[in-house]
């Protein structure tokens, strides 16, 4: 029995979840595998204000930059399928969690929080963890986050592993997303 060739994506990928768990990391070799450009919602914002997220927060506040994160989100949902890491906060702003359900396939990259806090206490460049305890932090983004991460078309769980296998469990998940997709497109 011969298989149907499996199509790329038609659409970007973002890739959702709290600092720190690997959207960027394991975001570029996603692309890799895909075949797709590799865009990182922070570079691209730093790089349309001309300042880094740091400085952003400091002189513009977080909402200004939640702004600013929207509008790059929306132009680079306007352009050519990529893979998308976005930043944390990207989906709690529901009209960029519209924008991202509308033109793209959502995937929630998620991992034990000990994990994460690990990796984030690594680098002092995390506005929100500036002084604080990282675990404490994201015990409490992830109270409010994970809901709305939820929402996403994809959930994969990539803590221990490593990239590789956390592009392949990607990719596997993506696969049958796609198929579903498919199947209920072909059935209206």
């Amino acid at each position: 029995m011969r298989r149907r060739a499996n199509p790329g994506p038609t659409r970007t990928i973002a890739l959702v979840g709290l600092m720190g768990v690997g959207k960027s990391s394991v975001g570029r070799r996603l692309a890799n595998r895909l075949r797709l450009p590799f865009a990182d919602g922070d570079v691209e914002i730093e790089s349309a204000a001309g300042m880094t997220v740091s400085e952003i927060f400091a002189a513009l506040g977080e909402e200004e930059f939640r702004a600013g994160e929207a509008r790059v989100i929306r132009r680079l949902l306007e352009g050519p399928p990529i893979v998308l890491a976005t930043g944390g906060g990207a989906m709690m702003n529901a009209e960029t969690r519209a924008l991202l359900k509308e033109r793209a396939d959502t995937v929630w990259l998620r991992a034990d929080l000990k994990v994460i806090a690990e990796r984030v206490a690594r680098r002092d460049t995390r506005p929100l963890l500036r002084g604080k305890d990282p675990l404490t932090v994201l015990t409490d983004l992830a109270e409010v986050r994970y809901p709305i991460y939820g929402e996403a078309d994809v959930a994969v769980d990539v803590g221990q592993g490593s990239h590789g296998q956390a592009v392949d469990a990607i990719h596997k998940n993506l696969r049958r997303h796609w198929r579903q997709r498919r199947r209920a497109e072909t059935k209206t």
